[in-house]
């Protein structure tokens, strides 16, 4: 009888070490480290179910100059919807692995079906590790899409998959989800270190020799990362996180990784009954509709990716009722926030160290845009003084440290986008007047450089 072999693996970053310690050399995390059993196949174990782009003699590979690389030309395959299309770079690339992570209920696997059901004119195989058929079948009949070219497999071994792959010959393999897939040749649990890097890599390997795109739905940790090993990010070619509060009704698909694409883009969804629906325009929803205008509201123009939108920020400041003033932010980074306020305190002279700040972006959304400080700030002011801001203007600007309104980039975007939605004025740095042709717009275009300009051309 062979001897078992084990070995400890960092469930945080997947560093293998041969026996146990407390803290990751790789990472630095405590008590991640746990025991799992390996088993290496022989050479022959292995059943070779496609070899697209093996040698046939069993011979390695040759190094060979870069000039003489022929190069070959896939076309990208045309996805239903401008939303997935903006955020995957113009389409699915033949042969790319792409990680799907998000929230549980966040809408991961409806958003995968809905894509297999859409691609009428190509085989989907549907591989499910965590639903049964009849399951996936209600979720169809709810979106109200058929098609005849989609598969269903409930199954998670990946050489069961692999064998139903070589009778489908699919096109497009949607893999729900990795945490759940298992190999015969890794003695360990599914969802385990090594199980996923392994799976993984077998299907990195299947996608790229058989020029088959693949798409795999992934766990994340309750600290928001994906789950298993840093490594499987390296591996795929792009890294889609689909995020969004469940109590509100807007999903955003974000690009942390792609290698065929911008990093940049995002795409809105709104969760129905009927499944996930675009938000073509998201800026009329993200901004109420208000009869009066009402204090603490300013209206922001930031750019997401290549997209330009409006967003409304809301503030709250109220004497505090106990010892510490308290400073809460939604949707927005915290400490920006604090910086904010010291600046307002140092270089402007507004008392608000002794004040509650409550901050919220509204819709449910997350906004990394420095170009929203000075929106922000607008409204800290407006609420501090109870002074409304006129509902036809907007805000685009940096705030320094020094108190300056800093310039953003893509203006005149912005300048457009608040036109469009018919604002009347918008608040720009006067840094970004040089080179911008003002008589291309109707909006008056206010340019200050200090946050006390902006006080005195809001409030007087």
């Amino acid at each position: 009888m062979a001897k078992v072999k084990t070995s400890f693996f960092c469930q945080n970053c997947g560093a293998q070490a041969a026996k146990w310690v407390g803290k990751c050399p790789s990472c630095g995390e405590w008590n991640t480290f746990a025991e799992e059993v390996l088993h290496k196949e022989t050479k022959n174990d292995r059943l070779q179910l496609f070899s697209a782009n093996k040698n046939s003699n069993g011979q390695s590979n040759k190094s060979i100059l870069l000039q003489d690389v022929g190069t070959l030309e896939y076309p990208r395959i045309q996805v239903p919807g401008k939303e997935l299309t903006r955020v995957l770079g113009g389409g699915i690339v033949p042969g790319s692995l792409v990680l799907f992570g998000g929230e549980p209920g966040i809408g991961k696997s409806t958003l995968m079906l809905q894509l297999a059901l859409r691609l009428k004119n190509l085989r989907v195989l549907y591989v499910s590790g965590e639903e049964s058929e009849q399951q996936i079948r209600m979720r169809a009949d709810r979106i109200g899409i058929t098609t005849d070219s989609c598969f269903i497999l409930q199954e998670t071994n990946t050489q069961n998959i692999f064998q139903q792959i070589v009778a489908i010959e699919p096109q497009l393999v949607i893999i729900d989800s990795i945490q759940t897939i298992h190999t015969s040749y890794i003695d360990s649990s599914p969802g385990s270190v090594s199980q996923v890097r392994e799976c993984a890599a077998e299907f990195l390997r299947f996608a790229k020799e058989t020029n088959t795109p693949v798409f795999m739905i992934g766990h994340i940790t309750k600290e928001g990362s994906l789950a298993g090993p840093k490594v499987l990010e390296h591996m795929v070619d792009t890294v889609l996180q689909f995020e969004g509060d469940r109590n509100h009704i807007y999903r955003l698909l974000r690009t942390t990784k792609n290698r065929f694409g911008s990093t940049n883009e995002m795409g809105i969804y709104e969760m129905q009954g009927e499944g996930l629906k675009e938000v073509t325009n998201p800026s009329e929803i993200l901004i109420t509709d208000r009869d009066n205008p009402t204090s603490g509201v300013a209206i922001a123009a930031t750019l997401e990716g290549n997209r330009p939108m409006l967003i409304e920020t809301q503030a709250l400041v109220s004497s505090a009722a106990y010892g510490v003033p308290q400073r809460s932010s939604t949707g927005f980074d915290l400490r920006r926030l604090s910086m904010l306020l010291a600046v307002l305190e140092k270089r402007c002279g507004f008392r608000l160290a002794v004040k509650d700040v409550f901050i919220n972006i509204a819709g449910g959304i997350k906004v990394e845009d420095p170009g929203i400080d000075l929106a922000l700030v607008c409204g800290i002011l407006s609420s501090n003084e109870d002074l409304p801001i006129p509902q036809n203007v907007c805000f685009a600007g940096e705030v320094g440290l020094t108190g300056e309104i800093r310039p953003v980039n893509r203006i005149e975007q912005r300048i457009s986008e608040a036109q469009k939605l018919g604002f009347e004025k918008i608040f720009i740095s006067s840094y970004n007047k040089k080179g911008l042709d003002l008589k291309q717009f109707s909006i008056q275009i206010e340019t200050v450089g200090k946050m006390e300009e902006v006080f005195s051309k809001l409030f007087g």
